[in-house]
């Protein structure tokens, strides 16, 4: 859907609120509380559309999601799930302010709660699995004199790892406080089965993987493919995720970085379905999810 597409779409709030019901109960609307079918609609609350008769509760689409307690109206909202969910990049809470006519404060709490809908865990790869790392956290020479460490190399930054599937191309992304090596070797045992094979770099934490083959390849040399051994596609995923960091956020906090990770690994895993889809698969996974601006900001 083009931009005009998507405001015509969402031509007020009350066709905005369909679409995100549709979208929510495609098979009737359910109680977010007790998941009972026996709903009321049209009831006499002034906000809350609906009744469930089992546990007595007003409720809307909103309840029991990451909508919940908003008060920006649905067409805000819905538009701006398409333009987080169809560009590929991102799109900064500066921008989205200007887009919305809202303030960057109330863009950047609503979209921190779009990407905590992207928060999924994926079912275990088959492999063959491609793993790296990566760092993030800028240069020592671009920072201001205060708040330079004084350190090289990948130290003061923020740790990254990520398996990838080459089977069906789904990623899983962690943001790592401890990158040890034992810490990766779990997250990769966690999410590949017994029996997988590992494609990585030459780096040594990735030694010592229990129940599954391990090819690698030796970038310090030049070296980035060999037959199927390879990390390229983990790469692509990378250089994605940076060149958003460098052109369309130009930074990111180390204490949100988990979301922003979130973000970019749900929108891959979902790119071989259209935008419609897409955006569906989004807004199936803001049920269940809260996050209050006190715990934003904590």
């Amino acid at each position: 859907m083009t931009l005009l597409e998507v405001v015509d779409a969402f031509s007020n709030d009350d066709v905005a609120e369909q679409w995100f019901v549709r979208q929510r109960w495609p098979d009737g609307v359910r109680c977010p509380k007790c998941n009972g079918d026996r709903v009321t609609s049209q009831s006499s609350h002034p906000t809350m559309p609906f009744y469930c008769r089992a546990c007595r509760r007003f409720f809307s689409v909103k309840t029991g999601s990451v909508m919940q307690a908003s008060k920006l109206g649905y067409r805000k909202w819905a538009i701006a799930i398409h333009m987080l969910t169809t560009n590929p990049k991102g799109r900064s809470s500066l921008q989205l302010a200007k887009d919305l006519g809202v303030t960057q404060t109330t863009a950047w709490y609503l979209s921190h709660r779009i990407r905590k809908a992207w928060t999924t865990d994926v079912a275990r790869f088959g492999g063959p699995v491609q793993v790296d790392e990566a760092y993030f956290g800028g240069k020592e020479k671009n920072k201001h004199r205060k708040k330079r460490l004084g350190v090289r190399g990948t130290q003061g930054k923020v740790p990254v790892v990520a398996v990838l599937d080459t089977e069906t191309n789904q990623v899983a992304a962690r943001v790592m406080p401890d990158a040890t090596a034992e810490q990766i070797r779990k997250f990769v045992h966690h999410h590949t089965r017994k029996g997988s094979t590992i494609y990585s770099d030459e780096s040594t934490v990735y030694n010592g993987l229990k129940n599954r083959g391990h090819a690698t390849v030796n970038h310090s040399k030049g070296e980035y493919g060999r037959g199927l051994v390879t990390t390229n596609s983990m790469e692509s995923f990378w250089a994605l995720l940076k060149r958003a960091y460098c052109g369309t956020f130009h930074w990111m906090s180390p204490k949100h970085m988990h979301r922003y990770v979130s973000e970019f690994a749900g929108r891959h895993n979902a790119r071989t379905l259209d935008a419609q889809e897409r955006v569906g698969v989004l807004v199936q996974g803001m049920a269940g999810k809260r996050l209050t601006y006190a715990q934003l900001t904590a």
